[in-house]
């Protein structure tokens, strides 16, 4: 009997192509139940922020204990997927499944991204993850904040009313902004046509795809070209690729799927510096919407990256947590002290509460 997964938001299709083209440096594979999971040499310093980056780096022999926070790791999740997709099975079962697999081969198991709300899952799956928190404090997991997803409820009946919500000086900012979209051809294509067997064409969206990644300030899971040519080759996802040209030129593009009657975008490529030329994130954020509210959707989710951005083009954001297992124990009880480092973005959701 198929096990359903709890959280997932996406096509399932996703993960077949995550397990099977797993990032640079990944080992992609799979727990009790189908549930995803992969290991990586992680930096647990990728999501602090800079400033106290630079702090954590000047204390007393950071040459030395700066080596423990590279563990090799184990995740519960993939990164194609916005939350850690869960069985509908006994939490405490699944945990001791998980930590008898994963802990004789990595110093670090974490349940990436546990929704904390019910807005973009439903309430059964919201349930299923706060019984498995409570699971994971029983089994010696440190919950720690995790990072802010973006989203937009369409519940506007034009960009225009959308626009409404914003002050005078930011509607007026975003109006002269947006002018820049007459001057492109923006090209609405479905995922598995014919233009993405072309090899030229794959090699094109994949480098505006690392040119984004170059310019990140987190640099977590580079993407293979293998998956990217099978996401864009597979029409059973219902994915829809908008691409953006300047001329004869392709500057942009944002690849989403339409799922559960929500809008996800996944993953964009830029040319830079046309891309800021044209102001393409806002160009594309707005045509987002439109599509979005054109289709009867209910949500645009626009990810995790970005979220003050994000804060001014409108978004909502909801929460997660990660659940992390420590091996030894002496890391454990050194690690508890500076968990807040970790918890970047909510700390950042609180002051926009204020």
């Amino acid at each position: 009997m198929e096990v359903r997964h709890h959280n997932l938001i996406e096509p399932p299709g996703l993960i077949g192509h995550f397990l099977q083209h797993p990032p640079e440096d990944f080992r992609a594979w799979t727990l009790a139940h189908g549930i995803p999971a992969f290991s990586a040499t992680f930096d647990l310093l990728t999501t602090v922020e800079p400033e106290d980056r630079r702090k954590l780096e000047t204390l007393p022999l950071s040459s030395i204990w700066r080596r423990w926070l590279k563990p090799y790791t184990c995740f519960v999740g993939a990164t194609c997927t916005e939350y850690a997709p869960l069985p509908d099975a006994d939490a405490d079962a699944f945990l001791r499944d998980l930590l008898d697999r994963a802990l004789p081969d990595h110093s670090f198991v974490i349940v990436k991204d546990i929704p904390t709300e019910a807005t973009l899952i439903g309430e059964a799956a919201h349930a299923r993850s706060q019984a498995l928190m409570q699971a994971c404090d029983r089994h010696g997991f440190l919950l720690v904040e995790g990072q802010a997803l973006a989203y937009v409820p369409i519940d506007f009946a034009d960009t225009e009313e959308f626009l409404g919500r914003m002050s005078k000086a930011r509607r007026k900012d975003m109006r002269r902004k947006l002018k820049s979209r007459d001057d492109l051809v923006v090209e609405t294509i479905t995922t598995g046509d014919a233009r993405f067997f072309d090899e030229a064409t794959l090699q094109r969206y994949y480098a505006l795809y690392l040119e984004v990644f170059a310019q990140s300030e987190i640099h977590f899971d580079r993407l293979t070209p293998s998956f990217f040519r099978a996401m864009l080759q597979d029409a059973a996802t219902q994915g829809v690729v908008f691409a953006y040209h300047a001329g004869d030129e392709l500057i942009g593009y944002n690849l989403c799927f339409v799922h559960n009657g929500m809008l996800l975008d996944k993953y964009v490529g830029f040319s830079y510096p046309k891309a800021r030329d044209y102001n393409l994130y806002m160009v594309s954020w707005f045509h987002n919407l439109q599509y979005a509210l054109e289709q009867g959707l209910t949500h645009y989710v626009a990810g995790w990256t970005d979220p003050e951005i994000k804060r001014n083009l409108g978004a909502s954001f909801t929460l997660t947590r990660h659940a992390v297992h420590v091996r030894n124990p002496v890391i454990r009880s050194l690690l508890k002290p500076f968990k807040r480092f970790f918890e970047a973005d909510a700390s950042w959701h609180q002051q926009q509460a204020r």
